[in-house]
């Protein structure tokens, strides 16, 4: 008699045990660690992966290490390509080396020039999966995507918005496409203890640049002032606008009441500083800073662009106004100062959807869901 059918085990009682896979090699390629949304998703998302099934590393093609530190804290390797202030062809030529004797698993650039550059050099490497991202506004255009997204094998979206866009108008297979939102850390990005002192805060967070539209906010504070005169506005970042913007603030004459702060890699004690958060862009994806602040429990004034109405829901969690249009901007500001009771609603509604609906653990299992579908597609 066969004891093993007989007692059921059959022949798995001679089997050796099932042999786990090793991890598979996740690269992010960015092109720096300097202060920035991008930058800091990347390395919360690398973090939270599941070590057991990706062994992530970052590489860089560029100077700007501000978040290098967070990266060591994180435990995770940094590896750098480049030292130049911008994207130079030594930089693209270690880039093409790496790839071509270190290939990993799944190759993942974010920004522009990575998922230009990276998707090229990651096929003529022949790296098994490459998943493009797409994420800003302007992504799509400055990616020319309508050229590069054979190049990938999979692109990533942060927005329903942006994957409309490029199925519609750029030709991109929905197949080809999936959708994950941002996530935000609800546990560390929480509400002050108890409401700020002093003067109303507006705080803008991000870039000094045309696509941000900070000339349009400088002329809507201008406005705003008539009715809330003790009010400030922080603006928090650098760019090449930053020298137009304090020359037109001298000409509106609202410079008294207008604080330059430099980026910083905590942005939590000026979010529980603030009244609430605006943005005044012309194109957007799905801004982090609206998920950091909504998490805080700030009310958000923003324009109705790109991914944005996804997150902010005008009369609930803050208002949307279209872009350009500094009366509307400034009308909604004045509304949420003039109303505490509003304001204080808001704030509590946007945080408690933050943490129902964008906690970046979520993000990190969407994440894993989608590379195991992947890498399971590549190896067939």
């Amino acid at each position: 008699m066969d004891r093993g059918r007989e007692s059921g085990l059959g022949d798995q009682r001679f089997s050796s045990p099932p042999v786990a896979s090793p991890p598979a090699r996740l690269v992010f390629l960015l092109q720096d660690l300097a202060f920035g949304g991008t930058q800091r998703q990347a390395l919360e998302l690398a973090r939270r992966l599941n070590p057991a099934r990706f062994q992530v590393e970052i590489w860089t093609l560029a100077a700007g290490n501000d978040f290098a530190p967070l990266a060591r804290r994180y435990g995770l390797p940094v590896i750098p390509l480049g030292a130049g202030q911008q994207v130079g062809p030594a930089a693209l030529a270690r880039l093409g080396r790496r790839l071509l004797h270190h290939p990993p698993d799944v190759f993942l650039p974010l920004t522009v020039i990575p998922n230009i550059w990276g998707r090229l050099l990651g096929r003529l490497a022949r790296v098994p999966l490459i998943v493009g991202n797409c994420r800003g506004g302007g992504a799509p255009r400055r990616q020319h995507e309508r050229c590069f997204w054979p190049l990938a094998h999979h692109i990533l979206c942060n927005s329903q918005v942006l994957k409309t866009v490029l199925t519609e108008s750029y030709g991109v297979p929905a197949a080809r496409l999936t959708t994950i939102a941002n996530g935000v850390d609800t546990e560390y990005f929480q509400p002050a203890a108890a409401p700020a002192t002093g003067p109303p805060r507006l705080l803008y967070i991000g870039r000094l640049v045309p696509d941000k539209d900070p000339d349009t906010l400088l002329k809507a504070f201008q406005l705003t002032l008539q009715a809330h005169p003790d009010a400030e506005l922080w603006l928090v970042g650098e760019g090449p606008r930053q020298a137009a913007l304090k020359e037109l603030a001298a000409r509106l004459s609202i410079s008294p009441r207008l604080r330059f702060i430099p980026p910083t890699a905590d942005l939590l004690p000026l979010l529980q500083s603030a009244t609430l958060l605006v943005l005044s862009s012309r194109t957007e994806a799905l801004p982090n800073v609206i998920l950091e602040a909504m998490a805080a429990g700030l009310p958000v004034v923003a324009t109705r662009v790109g991914g944005v109405p996804e997150l902010v829901e005008p009369g609930v969690t803050g208002w949307l106004v279209p872009p350009g249009d500094a009366p509307a901007l400034a009308a909604a500001l004045g509304q949420v100062l003039s109303d505490a009771e509003a304001r204080g609603a808001m704030g509590r509604t946007a945080r408690q959807r933050a943490v129902d609906d964008f906690s970046l653990e979520a993000m990190a299992r969407q994440y894993e869901t989608m590379l195991d579908r992947l890498l399971g597609q590549a190896r067939r």
